[in-house]
């Protein structure tokens, strides 16, 4: 995974992907800790009413900057005040560096096309994610995350996330 050239400029990027509740979180801030990366999440971008779509250019125009050799820059999606979510958290920059890991649902996007490795983090009792998901984000997102995992299922069929996958890890 670091010995391949980089595809994001002189920067090597790594997606840690599955579904809500699979532990891809856990796993991406130990992976970032390990290999000095900066970590970004896919939660930085996406809200309950739009998990995957409208957002993606915003984080394509941010990687093209540093693709480029410069900083690229974004703000975060404000989540603290429920549905809607809105567009005004902090402001984050990417540094071009040597590994950044992109972690969250649809960050292995058949459309990213700049992934040195993908990575699938998977725990298969879909009940046991969302439990651990309401559990970490409060009994007020329980029906946000049902609809989400709905989502989720239909996302990862039609785009394969899971079979493209350079690696797999399954959570417990």
């Amino acid at each position: 995974m670091t010995q391949a050239p980089p595809r994001l400029g002189n920067t090597r990027l790594v997606a840690v992907d599955g579904p809500s509740g699979a532990g891809k979180s856990t796993f991406a801030r130990e992976l970032a800790d390990n290999l000095n990366a900066q970590l970004i999440s896919t939660d930085h971008f996406a809200t309950w009413d739009d998990p995957t779509t409208k957002w993606w250019p915003r984080l394509v125009k941010a990687l093209t900057e540093v693709a480029n050799g410069r900083p690229g820059h974004y703000r975060k999606t404000d989540w603290s005040q429920g549905f809607p979510c809105v567009e005004q958290g902090e402001e984050v920059t990417i540094h071009p560096q040597g590994t950044i890991i992109l972690e969250g649902f649809s960050s292995a996007r058949k459309a990213n096309t700049r992934l040195n490795a993908a990575i699938f983090v998977d725990h298969g009792d879909e009940r046991a994610r969302l439990e651990r998901a309401v559990r970490r984000d409060g009994e007020q997102s329980r029906q946000h995350f049902i609809r989400w995992q709905q989502y989720e299922r239909g996302w990862f069929a039609v785009d394969e996330t899971r079979q493209r996958a350079d690696y797999v890890v399954t959570s417990s």
